[in-house]
């Protein structure tokens, strides 16, 4: 009796992704078939079961955007396998980076990760340090990555570019900020009757379909005045203005004089 609960405990599932290019198959004879019978002979002796065979015939591994790969990688995530076996690393990815960061990600899913013909699998106790080191790189690209991404937003900002979507009187053409001719009379509107009459924020915001806090934000965009802003960092933007500088300061000293009163 007790073998023969042994002998029916479920196993863990794997899922099998092959991969050729055209150019695989044409210069090194890569089969999908041999990767699929060497693969799935040796998921069951670590002990699976074969979920799925994931096959990608004719596809670069120059990117991840493959339909069997993705299709993978959302049955991983959905925890429908323990497992993703590979032939070989550049048959799930020629690039380092997308390697680095997907086997990162694999881990946070719970899924192993075994390469055949690189002896990498993180099942083991030397698996979980390959997993660490692997992670510790996708930290360090997912800094650089930021880094990055910050300096050319601070470069941008610099030259006068628009970093963020376009502000209520604007829009984004060519990537560029052009002032929206159905909506820049209202910003105009806003800043002549909030500098010049004795309207409340809550009245002006109502009045114009805002929360009150919307409001204010608005009135201290200065966009309005031709202005990009980066962080602390605020540079001539290449847009026109749609309030001159003096009004715009003046609506700055009311609210000034807005919020001291409530203090």
């Amino acid at each position: 009796m007790k073998n023969f609960q042994q002998n029916n405990i479920a196993r863990p599932l794997a899922a099998i992704y092959v991969r050729v290019s055209t150019q695989d198959q044409v210069q090194h004879g890569f089969s999908l078939n041999a990767q699929e019978d060497a693969l799935s002979n040796y998921a069951q002796i670590m002990g699976y079961d074969i979920f799925k065979i994931y096959r990608e015939e004719g596809r670069s591994a120059k990117d991840l955007k493959r339909p069997e790969m993705q299709q993978m990688l959302s049955d991983a995530q959905n925890k429908k396998f323990s497992a993703i076996f590979i032939y070989k690393l550049d048959r799930f990815s020629r690039s380092v980076r997308d390697l680095v960061l997907t086997i990162d990600q694999l881990k946070t899913w719970g899924i192993d990760f075994v390469s055949f013909q690189d002896r990498i699998e993180t099942a083991s106790a030397q698996g979980k340090l390959m997993f660490h080191i692997i992670s510790a790189f996708a930290e360090f690209e997912r800094n650089v990555i930021s880094d990055r991404t910050k300096f050319t937003m601070a470069s941008k900002a610099k030259e006068g570019g628009f970093i963020t979507r376009a502000p209520l009187g604007y829009k984004l053409f060519h990537k560029q900020l052009i002032i929206d001719p159905l909506k820049v009379d209202s910003i105009k509107n806003i800043f002549q009757e909030f500098s010049n009459t004795g309207i409340s924020l809550t009245q002006l915001a109502k009045k114009n379909n805002l929360t009150t806090s919307g409001l204010i934000k608005l009135l201290k965009n200065t966009t309005y005045i031709g202005k990009v802003k980066f962080g602390e960092q605020e540079n001539e933007g290449r847009h026109n203005a749609i309030i001159p500088p003096e009004l715009f300061h003046k609506a700055q000293e009311k609210l000034t004089k807005i919020s001291f009163s409530r203090s």
